[in-house]
């Protein structure tokens, strides 16, 4: 996909009325769930990675097909396993035969990260050298194979399910993979309405047809304007104070919990996610609310709490919540 054009003002009120379509196609399958879904496509808009988890029967891999029903990209899932091999996901090279010459040479045959829209399902279920196999890609938007560099198709998505690290056979994901996840949700349980909702509709012989509402390109242009919603001065030094403080050990919660806290890019990534929040809501500045609403889903697997915090249940939820009340607010904190 080549670069975006930057849309008209007509293009763009077209392609923010597409948002609530998309929306309600996802909703014709998944039931209830809806700060989720909101969360999914705040990173999906703004041009990131995204991890789900959940315990089994949740819901995870039924909320991330339903969206790759819903736009129209290339689809590929690959079940993480503990038998699986790196070249499983990246490919590998085959020898093939010039029927014509004789000559047998090597080629490269392509595995399923290439694709724009990748599910890896349970990918805590498998060792870390495989777990691996996708930073480059999550990184660069490229594979490296033999030496050749082999450049994946934009717009590229990774989203990952994982079971809770407590379970049986789960190993947890590396710190730096971790890293280039932009956002990590967390399902839980639905309501007794949505469950009760959630047994009548998927029980009977109907099947909801979802269907596609948005193409690569427009995605392209919805990332694009994402990344020209404003944030004023104040606001991006409140962030930028709130990612510091992670690391501040003259905070209390830090100094007692906290063995390593967010880098750089948890900045990077909390300003991209608060842009593409306030675009998915009709703004074009970004508010105090965007800030605080997306601080817990990009610092939750950038902070690594200690053998203290793990012995008395504490969540980096938990930390981040602390963090944001000792954080004076900003003189302006609407203005974009």
């Amino acid at each position: 996909m080549t670069a975006p054009t930057p849309p008209d003002e007509a293009e763009i009120h077209a392609l923010l009325a597409k948002v609530p379509r998309l929306r309600a196609e996802i909703s014709k399958v998944v039931i209830g769930q809806q700060a989720v879904v909101d969360e999914l496509l705040t990173a999906f808009v703004a041009g990131g990675h995204c991890l789900l988890e959940g315990l089994p029967g949740l819901g995870k891999t039924l909320l991330i097909r339903t969206l790759a029903e819903a736009v129209e990209l290339s689809f590929h899932r690959i079940q993480f396993t503990p038998d699986l091999m790196p070249s499983d996901i990246i490919g590998t090279e085959v020898l093939e035969e010039d029927q014509a010459t004789g000559k047998r040479f090597f080629r490269f045959n392509r595995g399923p990260i290439f694709g724009q829209l990748i599910l890896a399902d349970e990918i805590n279920r498998t060792p870390p050298k495989t777990q691996a196999a996708l930073l480059e890609a999550m990184q660069e938007q490229a594979v490296t194979y033999g030496g050749r560099t082999y450049p994946l198709e934009k717009p590229f998505f990774v989203l990952a399910t994982q079971n809770p690290i407590e379970q049986a056979g789960t190993y947890p994901l590396p710190e730096a993979q971790l890293d280039r996840f932009l956002l990590f949700l967390k399902i839980t349980y639905p309501s007794e309405a949505e469950e009760l909702s959630m047994l009548a509709r998927t029980t009977g012989v109907a099947a909801p047809q979802v269907t596609p509402v948005m193409t690569a390109d427009e995605i392209g242009q919805l990332q694009h304007l994402a990344r020209s919603v404003a944030i004023s001065e104040g606001l991006l030094a409140y962030l930028n104070q709130l990612v510091r403080s992670t690391r501040d050990r003259a905070q209390p919660a830090v100094a007692r919990w906290v063995r390593f806290g967010a880098g750089p890019r948890a900045g990077q990534s909390l300003v991209l996610a608060a842009k593409a929040r306030a675009l998915l809501a009709g703004r074009f500045a970004v508010t105090l609310d965007d800030i605080r609403a997306l601080a817990a889903p990009v610092l939750r697997h950038r902070i690594l709490l200690n053998f203290e915090a793990e012995g008395e249940a504490v969540t980096t939820d938990q930390v981040t919540a602390e963090l944001i009340a000792a954080l004076p607010i900003p003189s302006s904190p609407l203005v974009g």
